[in-house]
């Protein structure tokens, strides 16, 4: 079991009075006697149309997050991706449902409908006036007689919220929300299905590909194909998009993240439909925002709707529910990008390029030796650190390579005042600052001193900010052995042979006192290599090997 639950049968009940609890008194549930969990609004009035919806779980925070003012009167909560019976959507419906009457507002899956639908007929004969609306967004499966409904569903919810709010009878807030349901559009893709609590994950998209218009209960996409750039991924769907929308004007567009992307990835998503001809026309954006998920899904969807005037006011109204994504106008890039302050020239821009095979040659095999062990030191790194550590170097150690032809190789303390300012400008996170201030406080002493000895120097101011020492599991306990053995007159081949018995040294060194490892147990520490020990012992040993 790879999820926090008590015991699954509970899990959507328990998930429904976390949403209650959250809702700071908003929400209100009925009690353990009906038939399936249902979330209510804590006022209701009764002289307004009562807007209920719902379906299987697992898609939170629909339905059960979107209950509130100006959007549903109720959620009815099935099982994980089942619809609710249909005692549970009656319940929902009575507990409701006043004399202006009720719309239900129904995604289109058959067990929805035919539950949502018989507990319909059931309310009417019971004197009650209901009517009901079938969202079928999914332009994933082209002329298919029964698309399903996905994500534009909640901006039927807002259309018709909306109207209720202002006390509109049903047959008007009816007709709206179904224009509004004839007119969205949406497509989804992923990188994986989503995982069922309590089931095993279902293992059919490959690593290197992206499967477009897969439904929310992880149903099969229309198409796979293989993930290169996301704008390409991201023009592909708009264009989909864009040939499905009625006519070529103004649109509000949802950008849903499915449960299981970053928020980082997220906003690149936004970034790359800003690019589109399609987001060239959004005028309202909502998101990005996870708020129609399939559990933990790694993938997003665009839901594109055509704006009517009635359209916009609804969009933008005002709703006190704090999982619904607020409708804005997006702004344009260009109109927010400011110019960067003028920094000071740096040592490398300031420097003089000059020749010296020796230290080109030993730079050359420094930095192959860091993009080569990218990988290794990025799966060491995973298991004490964030696991970034081999893409650091190497992403340092191309900025060298490229401007090799730019170092004043032949002058010692020129050439360290650039590699710190190369550091700084390539090298993120500590490490880039720690051998930054390394080669800065070399190049201090390099001119009165030899370079055993200058390099001792920087690495004192290194350990002098840093905080670190010997004995703590960094970079620090293969640097420090080296330097020794070069001011001893080892060479580099006892240098590296200092490097490499430091870095495995730190297998044994117990928790860390300081860097990456600072935070993490010892036991998850017995047994591995500090990942940037292990770089500074791989460094040396490739340059004397090559020499």
């Amino acid at each position: 079991m790879r999820h926090f639950v008590n015991d699954l049968d509970d899990l959507v009940s328990e998930g429904l009075d976390g949403t209650i609890i959250s809702a700071h008194g908003a929400l209100k549930r009925l009690d353990a006697d009906a038939p399936a969990p249902v979330a209510l609004r804590s006022q209701l009035d009764p002289q307004h149309v009562a807007l209920v919806s719902g379906g299987g779980s697992g898609h939170e925070p629909s339905h059960a997050g979107f209950v509130g003012e100006g959007l549903l009167s109720a959620a009815v909560c099935g099982s994980v991706f089942a619809s609710p019976s249909v005692d549970a959507v009656l319940a929902g419906i009575l507990a409701v449902t006043g004399e202006a009457g009720c719309l239900l507002i129904v995604m289109n899956y058959t067990g929805d409908r035919l539950n949502f639908g018989l507990a319909a007929e059931r309310a009417r004969a019971m004197g009650h006036d209901v009517e009901m609306v079938v969202v079928a967004d999914d332009i994933a499966l082209g002329d298919a007689s029964q698309p399903r409904g996905v994500a534009g569903t909640l901006l039927v919810h807002k259309v018709a919220g909306h109207l209720a709010e202002q006390g509109k009878d049903l047959q008007t807030v009816a007709a709206a929300a179904r224009d509004v349901a004839d007119r969205v559009v949406s497509l989804g893709v992923a990188r994986d299905t989503g995982t069922v609590p309590g089931n095993d994950a279902v293992d059919r998209i490959d690593a290197a590909e992206a499967e477009i218009g897969l439904g929310i209960h992880g149903e099969p996409g229309v198409e796979t194909k293989t993930f290169e750039a996301l704008s390409d991924l991201v023009e592909d769907m708009t264009e989909r998009l864009q040939a499905e929308i009625a006519h070529d004007g103004p649109i509000a567009l949802l950008i849903n993240d499915l449960g299981g992307t970053s928020a980082l990835e997220m906003s690149a998503v936004t970034a790359a439909v800003a690019q589109t001809e399609l987001g060239s026309r959004v005028e309202l954006l909502l998101g990005p925002a996870a708020v129609m998920t399939s559990t933990d899904m790694p993938g997003f969807s665009l839901s594109a709707l055509p704006l009517t005037d009635d359209d916009r006011e609804a969009l933008t109204s005002a709703t006190a529910v704090p999982s619904w994504p607020t409708a804005g106008a997006p702004v344009k890039l260009a109109d927010h990008v400011v110019s960067s302050p003028e920094l000071p020239a740096s040592a490398l821009e300031s420097s003089t390029p000059s020749s010296n095979d020796e230290v080109r040659s030993l730079l050359e095999l420094a930095c192959q030796s860091c993009v080569d062990s990218k990988g290794e030191l990025n799966d060491l790194d995973a298991k004490v650190g964030d696991g970034d550590t081999g893409s650091t170097f190497a992403h340092a150690a191309r900025g060298v390579q490229e401007r090799l032809d730019q170092l004043p190789l032949d002058d010692p303390e020129a050439l360290c005042r650039s590699l710190s300012a190369l550091m700084t400008q390539q090298m993120g996170g500590s490490s880039g600052v720690l051998l930054a201030l390394f080669f800065e406080h070399t190049a201090e002493a390099v001119s009165d001193s030899d370079w055993p000895d200058a390099l001792a120097r920087g690495l004192h101011g290194m350990m002098e900010l840093g905080g670190a020492d010997v004995g703590d599991r960094t970079m620090i306990d293969a640097l420090s052995p080296a330097i020794e053995a070069l001011q001893d007159g080892k060479g580099l081949q006892g240098a590296a042979e200092a490097a490499r018995k430091g870095a495995d040294g730190t297998q044994t060194l117990g928790s860390a006192g300081a860097g990456r490892s600072a935070h993490v147990s010892q036991d998850s520490l017995d047994g591995v290599t500090d990942p940037g020990a292990e770089a500074v012992a791989r460094v040396l040993e490739a340059m004397s090997q090559g020499r």
